[in-house]
């Protein structure tokens, strides 16, 4: 066939999907969703963690007698552990006890190594045990620290907000992604709003510090990402963990898209945006970011339907 294409050449240039679900509350607005379950990790981290990898092969940092260790709760780690598979490195990863069994699992599946922490102490808990079995062995390990590593926001600076803006024809008006490590948002409203300033960016986040948005960080009560800028922001939203689910559960029963607790905080946010802009006569393009798929939730309730 004269092709030799890997797992990790199919990383990035994902669909941009148009959502339907506010169409009659919002009428002249248009919200589309990068489907980042499209990647072959399943999740918009198969970006960063790729580069973030190739990035310490280049400094030399990262060879083949280190294991890559980072913290995660869940995305990053299976994005490592798929891409250590592909190019021969062994991966260890530090998890809450907590995270959805679908996400240990695929983890398990590539051959990468977990190690718990306290679910209570959440995905700040992982973080300083990480770093703990860095410092106590650091000729060992390979840590990106996905927190505090430029690369994170720069994958998303090159790929997920150039890929946005050359999918809508330059027409994006408002953009919208949760905040976790804050790579995504950052990487992407950056491109965004060099090429025009007038795009608003919008962050989320959950609205309280004990919730059930895996993936996502209440930023006023947890470590904040080396990376992470508040300033970018025009705006900065707290959604609920029951209007996250709420939202999915209606677009999965409706369109037939099955999405995951962060990516329903982001289109939660994105109906109230287009409800306001329709309110005021306003149109506008909303562009958002679907950085997994549901099927990995499934264990965790989010798809349990209530008695009807």
């Amino acid at each position: 066939m004269g092709t030799d294409r890997r797992i990790t050449d199919e990383i990035g240039n994902t669909p941009l999907l148009r959502v339907h679900l506010f169409d009659e509350a919002a009428p002249g607005v248009e919200i589309y969703a990068k489907a980042e379950f499209m990647n072959p990790g399943g999740s918009v981290k198969d970006r960063p963690a790729l580069r973030m990898i190739e990035e310490g092969e280049r400094s030399g940092r990262l060879t083949h007698d280190r294991v890559i260790l980072d913290s995660t709760s869940g995305n990053t780690g299976i994005a490592y552990a798929m891409i250590g598979a592909a190019r021969g490195y062994r991966v260890k990863l530090v998890m809450p006890t907590n995270v959805s069994e679908e996400r240990k699992q695929l983890v398990l599946a590539f051959g990468a190594e977990i190690e718990y922490s306290d679910a209570q102490e959440g995905s700040d808990g992982a973080i300083l045990l990480a770093r703990q079995l860095r410092d106590a062995d650091p000729d060992r390990y390979f840590m990106p620290d996905q927190y505090n590593n430029d690369a994170n926001w720069r994958a998303h600076y090159e790929g997920t907000g150039l890929e946005i803006w050359e999918q809508t024809g330059g027409r994006v008006t408002h953009f919208i992604a949760g905040l976790g490590t804050s790579g995504t948002f950052m990487g992407s409203s950056r491109r965004l709003k060099e090429l025009n300033p007038a795009v608003r960016c919008i962050s989320v986040e959950p609205d309280e510090p004990w919730h059930g948005l895996e993936g996502l960080k209440h930023m006023e009560t947890s470590i904040v990402p080396g990376i992470y800028d508040p300033a970018l922001a025009d705006d900065n939203v707290g959604v609920s963990t029951e209007d996250a689910y709420d939202v999915a559960r209606r677009l999965a029963t409706t369109e037939g898209i099955l999405i995951g607790h962060s990516s329903g905080a982001a289109l939660h946010v994105a109906g109230s945006v287009g409800r306001s802009l329709a309110a005021g006569g306003q149109g506008g393009v909303i562009a958002i970011v679907f950085a997994d798929g549901g099927d990995r939730y499934l264990s965790s309730g989010l798809y349990r339907q209530r008695d009807r």
